[in-house]
């Protein structure tokens, strides 16, 4: 892997800061990248890596700070601006035109004229001339939806160089991939890498970055964390910057009101979906609270979504407690089956923000019992007041539009609109996200109660020190695959980060 010369970058953003209302999205944030380099930038939800991008290739324009390529300011307006500066993007979903062919795409807004008119002879020529430096042999008349997500990778990315040919930035480009498309993809990039261009990547994959990358930079609230050189960081270390915590060493006490052994209420068996999650077993007990730790897109929500059929799974098998078949091919099919679903987009994929909160609380259980049944309002108003007093959601009444609730009230009410279905099995994403202390505080008490009732949780949190607390069994993902369970005295942050480090999907005990 080639040395990277960090003392002249062909790239650098000093003091770049970008401020949205309410938020302070980037807070002084130094990058470089050096000519001839892969340069890994990580960080979780919300770390400010996309709205760095975007502040390089003019999508959003900073408030403060400076950009330099070769040395020299740059201020590009737009997204062609930082194209004809040399910096090009490409993006996990390919943003080319699938219903064109590859040569009209790679020519599209420079095709080749004669006597006024598109010389498609030309066009084509100039498409095979540029992809047999990829080492790509295709019908280039071919329309590119002809073609695997992982050429049309490759397409993209000659685009982009073929327009830019100084930076190229790839977002999240191995997310649908399998193992060997990746590794034709690795090869494109170091095949670029060694003609000169300055590569930024991101990815959730860290054996991947460990691969690919020379020099990686983590940011975490709007803020840089470090940079490191990839040879001489310690995963844990690398995972530690990207969490914002120390390791602990002791055995934290559990406090748990039982041991959540109350039968098995859920078998799954092979159960995943290629390209999401790889295919894992789970037993979940009746009583039992089951956390999921892992990185940002190490597959904690596919799981969840293929278990609720949002993605439906593609192998394997569920039972239920009698070891009957359970058929959980839609969210439907999951509701049937007493299974409720809190996401972790509760503004996009949870609460709908112009209905009332006694409309979004009735949704999944007039859902449940089918539209020709109609929930009457007296029975919504019952039901939504009921829950607002258990809950304590903060509101002055069940008709106010939920979209003007705080997100910790917001996330109660999506609480109830489950609550009310009375599943027997609950999945909560990040339940605790981007909520005030005290609201989280009574998310935390609320599992607890659910747990001692009888129903049995599957957890999601990036806050590991809650999943010590309250989970009687913690898995952890990587990289798309369940790579270890703990339990008992086992369960701390210290395992947990570990087992989240570790190379190569090894067994983590």
């Amino acid at each position: 892997m080639p040395e990277s010369d960090a003392s002249q970058p062909l790239l650098r953003a000093r003091g770049v800061r970008k401020v949205f209302p309410g938020t302070i999205a980037l807070d002084g944030v130094d990058f470089s990248l050096a000519a001839g380099e892969v340069h890994a930038l990580l960080g979780e939800n919300g770390a400010g890596k996309s709205t760095l991008i975007k502040c390089l290739t003019g999508a959003y324009r900073r408030d403060g700070g400076e950009i330099l390529l070769d040395g020299k300011a740059i201020d590009p307006k737009g997204t062609v601006d930082a194209q004809n500066y040399g910096i090009g993007t490409v993006y996990q979903e390919v943003n080319l035109l699938a219903n064109l062919t590859v040569a009209e795409n790679l020519s599209l807004g420079h095709q080749p004229t004669r006597f006024g008119m598109i010389s498609t002879r030309r066009m084509n020529a100039h498409a095979r001339e540029v992809l047999s430096h990829y080492g790509l042999e295709i019908d280039v008349t071919r329309t590119l939806d002809s073609y695997s997500v992982a050429v049309q990778q490759v397409i993209a990315i000659a685009r982009a160089v073929t327009l830019s040919g100084k930076v190229l930035i790839l977002d999240e480009p191995t997310a649908s991939l399998d193992a060997q498309e990746v590794e034709m993809l690795f090869t494109v990039i170091r095949s670029l890498r060694e003609r000169g261009l300055g590569i930024v990547f991101i990815s959730h994959f860290l054996d991947q970055i460990f691969r690919i990358c020379d020099r990686l930079t983590v940011l975490r609230n709007g803020r840089l964390v470090g940079t490191e050189t990839t040879s001489a960081i310690d995963r844990v270390d690398l995972v530690n910057m990207m969490l914002g915590r120390e390791l602990e060493h002791e055995v934290r006490s559990h406090g748990k009101i039982h041991s959540g052994t109350g039968g098995t209420r859920l078998s799954f068996s092979g159960f995943g979906r290629r390209g999401r999650i790889e295919p894992f077993n789970l037993e979940i007990q009746a009583g039992e609270v089951v956390g999921v730790a892992g990185l940002l897109g190490s597959g904690r929500t596919e799981t969840a979504e293929v278990l609720f059929g949002v993605a439906a799974h593609d192998s394997g098998k569920a039972t239920d407690g009698d070891g009957t078949a359970l058929n959980l091919a839609s969210p439907r099919d999951a509701i049937a089956a007493g299974f409720g679903f809190c996401p972790e987009d509760r503004k996009t994929d949870g609460v709908i923000a112009d209905l009332s909160v006694r409309e979004n609380i009735a949704l999944a259980l007039q859902a449940r019992i089918g539209w020709m049944r109609r929930i009457s309002d007296r029975e919504q108003k019952a039901m939504a007041n009921d829950y607002i007093r258990k809950l304590d959601i903060r509101t002055p009444d069940a008709e106010k539009p939920v979209g003007l609730l705080s997100g910790g009230n917001q996330q109660k009410v999506m609480l109830a609109r489950w609550l009310v279905t009375n599943p027997s099995f609950l999945i909560l994403d990040e339940p605790t996200r981007g909520i005030d202390v005290g609201a989280h505080a009574e998310i935390i008490r609320l599992i607890e109660d659910l747990c001692t009732q009888g129903m049995s949780l599957l957890v999601i949190s990036s806050e590991l020190d809650e999943l010590v607390a309250y989970s009687h069994r913690v898995i952890v993902v990587r990289d798309r695959h369940h790579v270890a369970e703990l339990t008992g005295a086992d369960i701390t942050t210290d395992n947990m980060v570990r087992a989240i480090a570790a190379p190569d999907r090894e067994a983590v005990a």
